[in-house]
């Protein structure tokens, strides 16, 4: 039966009915009985874990509790991510705090059967972090290092609510915003909060959010729009997937309350439909919203209507510019228009339209409820708030963090990043994807912030953050994003569609061995040239993983044009494999895997060699060699 909400007093009544479903993982002091005795068993359900087979993982656990007939005193939750996507599949113990780290479909049975039946924990698959001081294992989950440093404002809820249960939003202060802005706020007071806690735009450039409302509010009529944009393309990005996964709702009131701050009824939320999970969870959260009246016709009996509906993009990344994505919502192709006119003054439809990317609309329920000082006073003086980066590539700690404006490259990738695995050194990390630009260990103590990544050559973009080390080539690095801005380029204006080319050919025929030296200098004019003429953000920005490597790693450039060779022995044209006659044992692994017979030499008698001239540079016979004979130059 539906729960419909009328009032604020009815969503305080609703929330303090939901409130047992989650007060173990809010830390409460709930008096029970002596005989009670809850375990929330808490079981990351994102992307990432959900390819480790959490889904049986899940059923598993519920079978068994019903086996054990503990189904009144232990409740089997389905989340979102944890953020610790290296050490997924996570299970989640509480009241313990136990976090169980790798956990398969087999060690269900034991973990029931020794730590929630048996009240000891199972060490094996424990997480645990090592103080350096004392060399001694941490299990406090509130100590480990890769939360020490985090504030979760975006995704607070991530991993803690079961983000298919309305109920359960609710009991953590869901809706409580929206009520607020409803029954007590003006829309300009509203907007005025958001100006005053300096959020802005998360999707990259930046852009004052309430100032970008205030734009559209002031446009005259009434038929007016709201869009989240959901259309993540980056490679290695995975922010605003997982937050839409693990709290979909806390998007739906972000939404509604920016509708009501600038007079707009409906709202759409563009997702790409390689996000199954995330389009599933959001298609439950609109229908129990809906369900409780608080979407639809006169939320909270306030007179204010809103409805939602999601629209699936095709994996298209200009897609992620507000006049192509707003193209494609009206079933046109995806390409970008020029500006101005500006979308809060014709966007979708031709009406007044703000677009905001997931992770901005994550934060303004909080703003709301606490208050912009609060929030104003995270971070830097131009920079407010939190960041949430998808930290990947060559790092210990693969996943989700979410950092105070401010905090340094050093501490995500060290303190919070673990470092890079093996022992390697560090060599750049790439921030803000094929926007961004590449950073070395010399820039590792700049604080993250919009201006600070944009002077020192890269961006903040949505949020990927790669971590290179000393086996990744920065001129095939460069080459790999060009590839991708090719591929994605929508091939209306000549700077992006022809000259983003020209760069990759240039490219490519230097990590082939025959690029020349006027190269560099035709590719940094060719760049800028693009930076100053391409249409959209895509093209505007495509240039800059190019010239950060230029800028910083010069020298790779003219080892792959003078010397012809590749310094991190990446660029496969310029290759060479060699057998080291003294460690050769003459056991003919590496011909017998050659496709290319370019291997000779006699079976336990005489050491074997690679003909250059037919080695393909496949390396299966270094792949092969069991006594590390075989070596690559």
């Amino acid at each position: 039966m539906s729960r419909r909400i009328s009032t604020p007093v009815d969503l305080r009544v609703l929330k303090e009915m939901s409130r047992e479903l989650v007060h173990l993982r809010l830390g409460e002091n709930v008096e029970l009985s002596a005989d009670d005795s809850f375990m929330n068993i808490l079981c990351c359900a994102g992307t990432g874990c959900h390819a480790g087979n959490s889904d049986q993982i899940i059923e598993r656990f519920q079978e068994l509790i019903e086996e054990a007939g503990l189904k009144n005193k232990v409740q089997v939750i389905k989340t979102g991510c944890f953020g610790l996507c290296q050490k997924g599949p996570i299970v989640a113990i509480y009241p313990d705090k136990v976090f169980y780290t790798h956990v398969k479909v087999d060690d269900v049975d034991q973990i029931v059967r020794e730590h929630v039946m048996g009240g000891k924990v199972v060490e094996e698959l424990r997480m645990f972090d090592i103080d350096k001081e004392t060399e001694r294992k941490i299990f406090d989950i509130d100590k480990i290092k890769f939360y020490e440093k985090q504030q979760r404002i975006a995704l607070q809820n991530c991993g803690r609510i079961n983000p298919e249960n309305i109920d359960e939003y609710i009991a953590v202060g869901g809706y409580e915003a929206l009520g607020k802005v409803l029954t007590s706020m003006s829309p300009q007071n509203v907007i005025d909060v958001i100006k005053k806690s300096g959020l802005r735009g998360r999707g990259g450039a930046g852009f004052p959010t309430g100032t970008k409302w205030q734009f559209e509010k002031n446009q005259p009529g009434n038929e007016k729009y709201v869009i989240c944009n959901a259309d993540e393309g980056d490679p290695g990005a995975f922010m605003d997937r997982s937050i839409l996964e693990g709290d979909p709702h806390a998007i739906l009131e972000g939404m509604a309350i920016m509708a009501y701050a600038v007079g707009a009824h409906h709202g759409y939320i563009y997702v790409r439909a390689e996000y199954p999970i995330a389009v599933n969870r959001l298609r439950i959260a609109i229908a129990q919203a809906e369900e409780y009246g608080l979407l639809g016709r006169n939320i909270f009996s306030s007179g204010y209507d809103f409805d939602l509906e999601i629209r699936l993009g095709a994996g298209a990344f200009v897609c992620g510019e507000e006049t192509a994505l707003i193209a494609s919502i009206e079933g046109r192709r995806g390409m970008p228009s020029p500006k101005p006119p500006f979308p809060a003054v014709s966007g979708v439809w031709g009406k007044p339209t703000s677009i905001n990317n997931v992770e901005t609309i994550a934060n303004i329920a909080q703003i709301l409820l606490k208050g912009p000082e609060w929030y104003a006073a995270i971070g830097t003086e131009k920079s407010k708030g939190t960041k949430v980066f998808a930290l990947g590539g060559k790092i210990n700690n693969t996943g989700l963090v979410e950092i105070p404006m401010g905090t340094t490259l050093r501490e995500i990738i060290y303190d919070i990043g673990g470092g890079c695995p093996n022992g390697k050194k560090f060599k750049a990390v790439q921030t803000g994807g094929p926007s961004g630009g590449c950073l070395t260990e010399n820039e590792l103590d700049t604080p993250i912030d919009y201006e600070n990544l944009i002077q020192a050559g890269s961006m903040m973009g949505s949020g990927g953050m790669i971590v290179l080390d000393e086996d990744n080539c920065m001129v095939d690095v460069a080459r790999f994003y060009l590839e991708f801005i090719c591929d994605e380029s929508c091939g209306k204006c000549t700077p992006c569609r022809v000259g983003t080319k020209r760069l990759l050919e240039m490219l490519t025929k230097i990590t082939e061995g025959n690029g020349t030296m006027e190269m560099l200098e035709e590719m940094e004019e060719l760049c800028h040239e693009i930076q100053d003429t391409a249409l959209c953000g895509l093209g505007q920005t495509a240039p800059n993983p190019v010239l950060s490597s230029l800028r910083y790693f010069r020298d790779e450039y003219e080892a792959h044009i003078i010397d012809k060779v590749c310094p991190a022995h990446v660029c496969k044209d310029l290759l060479t494999y060699a057998i080291d006659p003294t460690k050769c044992r003459a056991c003919s692994l590496c011909a017998r895997n050659c496709p290319a017979d370019a291997i000779t030499g006699i079976p336990g008698r005489e050491v074997y060699k690679i003909d250059p001239g037919k080695c393909i540079r496949c390396g299966y016979c270094m792949t092969n060699c069991h006594f590390g004979a075989v070596e690559r130059h």
